[in-house]
Order: C-alpha cells, then sequence, then structure tokens
C-alpha cells in the first residue's frame, strides 16, 4: 500500500509512444503566470529516447529552491537540447497573460535545432502552425519531460527576479516572493507605488483601477 505521504514522480509513458514511432519529444511548461512583475518563462526539453526518470524530476512547484537548482543542471546534462523563452511585462500587458504565455512556449521551441518532434505541453492551450503536439492537465505531474520543463522554467525565472530585486532597491521583496502577491509585496506596492517591472493590468484589485495610468 503507498503510503498517503509518498511523492508521486511523474514517468515517461507519456513519451515512450512517440519515441517507439520514431519521434523524439519536447515537454514544455511555464512559470510566472500568476505573479504580479516579471517575465513570463517557457522552456522546453529534449531528452533522449528511452531515458527514464531516475533523477526524479517533479513539478517544480512542490520542490525546494535547492533541489531545484541540483536538478536544473541534472536536467541541461542529460537533455539534446534545452529551449526558453521570455515574455516581458509590458508585453504581458499589451496582449494578456493567456497569449503572453502562448508567446514565451513558441519562442522556447523555435530555440530548438531538434527535428522530427512530438509537443508535449503542461495545460489545455497550445498552438503551433508546424509541430504536432498534445495538451496535458497537470502534465508536470504525469510527465517527467514536462515536469523538467517546469524545472528549467521555474529556475530562469527565479533567478530573473532576484536580479530584478536589486535593481528595485530590494522594495518588493522580488528575491523572496519571485514577484508574486504575498502580503509583503502587495503592501510594498500600495505604499512605494507600482515599480517598472509590475504587470498593470494585474494590479487593478491592489491600487483601483483609477489608478492605472502610471
Amino acid at each position: 500500500m503507498k503510503s498517503k505521504n509518498a511523492i508521486h514522480i511523474p514517468d515517461n509513458h507519456r513519451e515512450v509512444p512517440f519515441w517507439e514511432s520514431g519521434l523524439l519529444v519536447a515537454g514544455i511548461d511555464e512559470a510566472g503566470r500568476g505573479s504580479l512583475a516579471g517575465p513570463v518563462v517557457a522552456a522546453s526539453v529534449v531528452f533522449p529516447k528511452g531515458l527514464s526518470n531516475e533523477m526524479c524530476y517533479r513539478d517544480s512547484k512542490i520542490m525546494s529552491a535547492e533541489e531545484r537548482e541540483k536538478a536544473f543542471e541534472s536536467i541541461l546534462s542529460q537533455a539534446i537540447e534545452v529551449g526558453i523563452g521570455i515574455v516581458e511585462e509590458d508585453i504581458i500587458d499589451s496582449i494578456n497573460i493567456r497569449n503572453a504565455t502562448l508567446v514565451a512556449m513558441q519562442e522556447s521551441l523555435s530555440c530548438l535545432q531538434t527535428k522530427n518532434l512530438h509537443v508535449l505541453i503542461d495545460g489545455n492551450h497550445f498552438e503551433h502552425d508546424t509541430l504536432p503536439f498534445t495538451t496535458i492537465v497537470k502534465g508536470d505531474y504525469h510527465c517527467f519531460s514536462i515536469a523538467a520543463a517546469s524545472i528549467i522554467a521555474k529556475v530562469t525565472r527565479d533567478r530573473i527576479m532576484q536580479e530584478l530585486d536589486g535593481k528595485v532597491s530590494s522594495l518588493y521583496y522580488f528575491a523572496q516572493n519571485k514577484g508574486y502577491g504575498t502580503t509583503k509585496h502587495r503592501e510594498a506596492i500600495v505604499k512605494h507605488g507600482p515599480s517598472a517591472y509590475h504587470r498593470r493590468t494585474f494590479l487593478g484589485k491592489i491600487l483601483g483601477n483609477d489608478k492605472l495610468s502610471f
């Protein structure tokens, strides 16, 4: 009997049918969709055919920062290719976060040189003109290529937010909250006003819509 506290480890059963058909698989996930500040980041990860999840890559949200950093380096050493797509906050405000996430995912794929790909995406929304793809709800839970992509996206974005923390003199605690709406972050926005790195369309409930012309 499995323990209720046992950690689920994504396996490669979603990848295997495509590998057996002669294709490689690119797993895709994003980080930062619900953040109040900073970019949304997507990653694409292509592993060799037949690779199993011996390193226990899993959903980045349930890993510690130390675990993610170690996994990040391991993924880079195991992957055939890794692609990164970054869409900044001003573009998010311009085209909305749903479309910005799609653009980031497509950009991450455009970085890849690997041919004969099938793409596995976390979630239920994706578009691509040329590549075949499958969307998987809770893909980072079920599919280890997507779980690996979630780690690459999360670590990349966390490093960006740590850099932005220095640019705003730590006023908004970006190094700690990574741009998400913690109580201290929301209080800092009210006290100092939004920074150049905040998503204006996300701040109506904090500042009031009449104060969004900054």
